[in-house]
């Protein structure tokens, strides 16, 4: 009897399992996780197998730049999203206003898988606000030079070949002020070039209508810039995703060579965040881990051209330097100049109130 009665028990037991199974994937069917991320961070296949593993729904949102990233997550946005991948610079206005919120790293166990230099959290600017972290390192790249062999023999050395008069009307730009503004401060030998000084604007601001002069033309995303690249005779690009753009032009046939020069490159490290909104906070940090797991990391890589958190990078090479990129002193203001500069208008008027 104590025999039967251990087996039905035991048969119960197996039967509330599997029932708190059945309710726990009922629960999380009816999940949505809605993720705001830029190209190519959220493979469609990837995205499936993320749903299947917890039997969610994911919505992804792809922006094209920082400006279009606050604009959806900013407090006058009545759109709402859980994660976001967001770089470091930038992430330290969504935790100011209030939009980011803490990240339980004791919930993401692939943590584990990155670089000592990724899992050094406090030594990366903007993540660690007091004693939280905001911000889980992803993915980055540096913003080299991408040329045409059949124009340019020789591997360009100094960021100065941007404005080289011979290549007038050759140049493709990246469509954003804050980061223009950051290369024309660099090229100055500015201090820092996140930071302009009062008496330092007038001649970043020459500099870029200098830079004007040699524009083909400007684009937002990766695949636009691959559609200019091959429609127009582009000499040089100034890569505002580096290797990502460096990989796509290769897959479209196009004969190109990419460098980090000399001066060193500004960068950008894309982590994911948590938003204040997130209607299911464990399923973000699911995402969250998915995505530090080997498929995604070799996605990036193979896929995407760009460089993972949890291997070394195979487009650097030892003596590149990097910038990482740092908070400004006024986004507003670099944009707002720098759709003048685009439209045409002289130094004096760029720089009128």
């Amino acid at each position: 009897m104590a025999i039967y009665l251990y087996r039905c028990f035991k048969m119960l037991g197996l039967l509330a399992a599997a029932l708190t199974v059945v309710l726990s994937t009922k629960i999380h069917a009816q999940e949505t996780l809605r993720v705001l991320a830029w190209p190519g961070y959220a493979d469609a296949d990837l995205v499936k197998l993320f749903e299947q593993r917890t039997g969610s729904k994911v919505q992804v949102t792809v922006i094209d730049s920082d400006d279009v990233m606050w604009q959806k997550l900013g407090k006058a946005s009545s759109e709402q999203f859980d994660v976001f991948a967001v770089n470091t610079a930038e992430l330290q206005r969504y935790v100011r206003s209030g939009v980011a919120v803490p990240v339980d790293i004791a919930e993401i166990p692939n943590v584990s898988r990155q670089l000592p230099r990724f899992r050094d959290l406090k030594n990366i600017s903007g993540l660690v606000h007091g004693n939280s972290v905001y911000g889980i390192p992803y993915t980055y790249a540096e913003m080299g030079l991408i040329y045409d062999r059949q124009q340019i023999k020789e591997p360009p050395t100094s960021i100065d070949v941007l404005w080289d008069p011979r290549y007038r009307g050759k140049v493709l730009l990246y469509n954003g002020g804050s980061h223009n503004f950051s290369l024309a401060a660099q090229t100055l030998g500015t201090a820092t070039p996140f930071r302009i000084g009062d008496k330092e604007w007038p001649a970043t601001v020459d500099k870029l209508i200098s830079l004007r002069r040699n524009a083909q033309g400007f684009y937002s995303q990766p695949d636009e810039s691959v559609n200019l690249f091959k429609k127009g005779r582009t000499a040089l690009m100034f890569a505002n995703y580096g290797s990502q753009q460096m990989k796509m032009l290769t897959i479209a046939g196009i004969e190109v060579g990419y460098t980090v020069p000399v001066e060193g490159a500004l960068a950008w490290l894309d982590c994911w965040a948590i938003t204040s909104n997130a209607k299911n906070i464990k399923l973000a940090l699911a995402w969250i881990n998915f995505f530090l797991g080997p498929q995604a990391g070799v996605a990036l890589l193979t896929r995407q051209g760009l460089a993972n958190t949890t291997s070394e990078s195979p487009y650097l090479r030892p003596q590149d330097r990097l910038k990482w990129l740092e908070p400004v002193e006024d986004v507003d203001r670099r944009n707002r100049l720098w759709e003048r500069i685009i439209a045409g208008d002289r130094a004096s008027k760029v720089l009128a109130p």
